[in-house]
């Protein structure tokens, strides 16, 4: 069954990443960022996510990364692509280019819109707190 049609519970490893019921988070690390950002695309239509809108390739993808070496900058944004219900996000530190996080939402929860966006009671502090 694909990760769209039936979202793993919490503490379930599924393809090499881990949910916790409401994100599902997994790493894709492949020769060089086009390499890994393939394997993104590849997975996400796999998982019934094709319809989702991403970057059409890694280069446009790239456009998407914070200009900032600033890492507290970091702490109040998701460096990457953001678009419900996932994120393509590039690594903290910067140095492994080749790296990708990729962070799946469970769209079925309740307020699963307001959740992903850390709007109204789920608005959360640098921490991941909810304030």
């Amino acid at each position: 069954m694909a990760l769209r049609d039936g979202f793993p519970p919490e503490g379930l490893e599924y393809v090499g990443g881990e949910s916790d019921g409401w994100e599902y988070r997994t790493v894709f690390s492949g020769m060089n960022l086009k390499y890994s950002y393939d394997m993104i695309k590849a997975f996400l239509e796999e998982e019934g996510y094709g319809d989702v809108p991403i970057p059409k390739d890694a280069t446009e993808l790239e456009y998407f990364r914070l200009p900032t070496r600033n890492r507290q900058i970091l702490l109040f944004e998701d460096n990457g692509y953001i678009h419900f219900p996932i994120k393509i996000l590039f690594p903290v530190d910067g140095r492994n280019k080749r790296k990708l996080t990729l962070c799946v939402y469970n769209e079925n929860m309740e307020d699963a819109l307001l959740r992903f966006h850390r709007k109204g009671k789920y608005q959360t502090d640098v921490f991941g707190q909810v304030i």
